[in-house]
């Protein structure tokens, strides 16, 4: 007998705005400037959301929105998405109402209160924090990488975390215990121990994260949820690219690919002293890239590297690359426009910005 497949999870709104045509118009144009894959039907605006579809449409005086993921965690960080995007764009006035799929609990289903075990440098900048906690299992997926971090501020004497508002928008503690979050790649799940290893780059001028893992002692509680993100999916040849922020993530990939696999890894840091060793298959070519002292972002290394590297023609090509915005906006220009690569054998993520770092 076949298995029974299981149901995607749903969710609908109802938006009343001065201009609902103009709102879809709106979301489907800055959706459009982020690459994501927007389609017309029939007067209906489609558009793939990470792990979740959405779907709106003008009825009457008001635009209809239809979101489907495919468990809650998922269903809940997109709704809030869109809630807080939809009110961003509509302006003032405008009412959103959601139902279907509402819940009211303490913290948002894909989220996990974590402790830490243990933390050990594994580069002269990079220092990997391992972290345990119940339902942990859920992060140790090999297609998505990336996880949320909640980080208490210093001197809480218990954490809050933000929990799924009745709109759909989220609900943060007040600001002196509010939380700040950074996103990390899962470096590696450990499931016969429930552990979880990420690693964090060391900044001289410390964030959250950074200085979380420079002080933090064993049994130093913060917040997880996700997870999300792509890998790189299996391809004839690949191309990875990345700063700092992306090294974790490039050498998971790259133990994770067959030991046939071809390709490229091009690899910004600042000097050979933070380069780290990294497992790669033989016909995978890696070369790091030295900014001598230069600021993070100020450089275009990376840009120009992807420019410069030889890639087949006529075969499967993937490239995966995630660094500063707008060095990614650039790379991605020219994966698109110069090797043309169609939007799904490429996958170009700003995993930071210089103007926010």
């Amino acid at each position: 007998m076949l298995a029974k497949l299981k149901q995607p999870l749903v969710t609908r709104a109802t938006i009343r705005c001065a201009d609902p045509s103009a709102l879809a118009k709106a979301l489907a144009d800055q959706w459009i400037s982020f690459d994501v894959a927007v389609a017309f039907d029939g007067g209906r605006l489609r558009a793939p959301l990470g792990a979740g579809e959405s779907e709106f449409w003008v009825e009457g005086p008001t635009l209809k929105a239809r979101l489907e993921a495919p468990e809650l965690g998922a269903l809940e960080v997109l709704r809030g998405y869109l809630t807080e995007n939809l009110a961003g764009l509509a302006g003032e006035g405008a009412e959103i109402e959601w139902r279907g799929n509402m819940r009211r609990a303490a913290t948002f289903a894909d989220f996990r209160q974590v402790r830490l075990v243990a933390s050990r440098l594994v580069a002269p900048r990079v220092r990997r924090l391992t972290f345990t906690g119940e339902g942990v299992e859920r992060f140790g997926s090999d297609t998505d990488i990336h996880v949320r971090m909640y980080f208490p501020p210093d001197g809480a004497d218990r954490p809050e975390w933000p929990r799924p508002g009745p709109d759909g928008r989220t609900v943060w503690p007040v600001e002196e215990r509010r939380p700040d979050v950074r996103y990390y790649t899962v470096r590696r799940f450990d499931a016969d121990r429930s552990e979880i290893e990420i690693d964090f780059v060391m900044h001289d001028n410390e964030g959250p994260g950074s200085s979380f893992a420079a002080h933090a002692a064993p049994g130093a509680v913060c917040g997880m949820a996700g997870p999300l993100g792509r890998t790189a999916p299996s391809a004839d040849w690949t191309l990875l690219a990345g700063d700092e922020t992306a090294l974790p993530a490039i050498a998971r990939i790259l133990e994770s690919m067959p030991a046939d696999a071809k390709g490229a890894c091009l690899i910004e840091v600042d000097a050979a002293e933070d380069e780290m060793a990294l497992r790669a298959p033989a016909g995978v070519s890696v070369r790091w890239l030295h900014r001598k002292g230069a600021s993070t972002g100020e450089v275009d290394l990376l840009a120009a590297a992807v420019a410069a590297v030889p890639m087949p023609d006529g075969e499967d090509v993937f490239a995966w690359v995630a660094c500063e915005y707008s060095a990614s906006k650039a790379i991605r220009e020219h994966l698109r426009t110069q090797r043309q690569l169609p939007r799904e054998r490429c996958l170009v993520v700003g995993y930071w910005q210089r103007a926010a770092a």
